[in-house]
């Protein structure tokens, strides 16, 4: 068999029939046309066709959506400063200032102020600075209360009175404090007959009646510190006066805006009159004077059973002939006696 793909064809050009079957193939068919290799562009047409990508523009590019401005921040505002509760101005009480006799209080046994320091004085330092720290204690939990101090006894003749005005007289003293005593024994006041202090309105009729303010009924005096309520005048009704609201506001008036002011209360005998165990729900402190002598453990007993309204009750032993330890107030300072 002869190999006809040997032959050359006619109308072939020399330079084909010298090909192989392969390139003839490639070019019988025309394969660039369908796509090929591609060729990479020169360089400059390269160039060319990235800038015109980047600075090509849409034919129609939509038209800008206008955006509002945005609104002006207000500038931030600091809240004001909170303004501390201011604390009320001190109640004021009359200026008229009463002078006290010094020569009557040392005949009636009591502290003559400006005087030499002396037993009965270092005694009842003693007790104002006990009643003063319980005072400063209970002034958190029963604010305004705190302030009072109810000086009583289980019956007449115990040395109530005696022992609330000294007590005044040594808290006057202090350098910080003052106090008012008040004479809360409506029905035998004797407050005032002690001082030497003249009449006039006081506790009962600031109870009695709305119109009259408490403070204008407290007499001033020529201790610096000492201030004196009188009881007012005698009713039928204290017992009642007392149990009213009223009461606490006008107590609350007597201490306004003064914080270290303290109050004592002169009050009647608790077994023999009953205001005594009604004042006791308005004070911080109780003080029951018994005479060493005199007061049966029963009364003490019974007595303090119906002062049960005050949460702090203390008691003072009066008129005591002997100290167990031997010691004598007063003796360090020259006084003997």
């Amino acid at each position: 068999m002869t190999e006809q793909s040997k032959i050359p064809l006619p109308d072939q050009p020399h330079e084909a029939r010298a090909r192989s079957s392969v390139e003839r193939a490639i070019a019988g068919f025309d394969l660039s046309r369908m796509g090929g290799i591609a060729k990479p562009l020169p360089p400059e047409q390269q160039r060319r066709v990235v800038m015109r990508e980047l600075t090509i523009e849409p034919a129609s590019a939509p038209a800008p959506v206008p955006v509002p401005a945005p609104a002006p921040i207000a500038a931030a505002v600091a809240p004001a400063p909170v303004q501390p509760a201011l604390a009320a101005h001190p109640v004021r009480f009359p200026d008229t200032r009463h002078p006290i006799d010094r020569a009557h209080l040392r005949e009636a046994g009591l502290i003559v102020p400006e005087g030499s320091v002396t037993g009965l004085l270092e005694e009842f330092r003693i007790v104002k600075r006990q009643l003063l720290l319980q005072a400063a204690q209970l002034r958190g939990s029963l604010g305004a209360a705190a302030q009072r101090v109810l000086i009583c006894s289980p019956l007449p003749g115990e040395g109530k009175t005696w022992t609330a005005t000294n007590l005044a007289l040594a808290i006057a003293a202090e350098k910080e404090s003052e106090v008012v005593l008040v004479d809360a024994d409506f029905a035998k006041p004797s407050v005032l007959s002690a001082l030497g202090l003249p009449g006039g309105p006081g506790l009962m009729d600031a109870l009695s009646d709305p119109a009259i303010d408490v403070a204008d009924c407290v007499l001033g005096t020529d201790i610096a510190g000492l201030w004196v309520l009188p009881a007012g005048n005698a009713t039928t009704s204290d017992t009642e006066y007392l149990a009213s609201s009223r009461t606490r506001a006008v107590l609350d008036r007597l201490t306004e805006g003064a914080p270290h002011r303290m109050i004592i209360f002169d009050s009647p005998p608790a077994l023999a009159a009953s205001p005594a165990a009604e004042l006791a729900k308005y004070v911080g402190q109780a003080l029951v004077v018994a005479r060493a002598d005199a007061t049966g453990q029963s009364a003490l007993e019974d007595a303090i059973a119906l002062l049960a309204g005050c949460p702090n009750i203390q008691l003072l032993l009066n008129a005591v002939q002997f100290s167990p330890s031997g010691r004598r107030f007063g003796s360090y300072y020259g006084y003997s006696g």
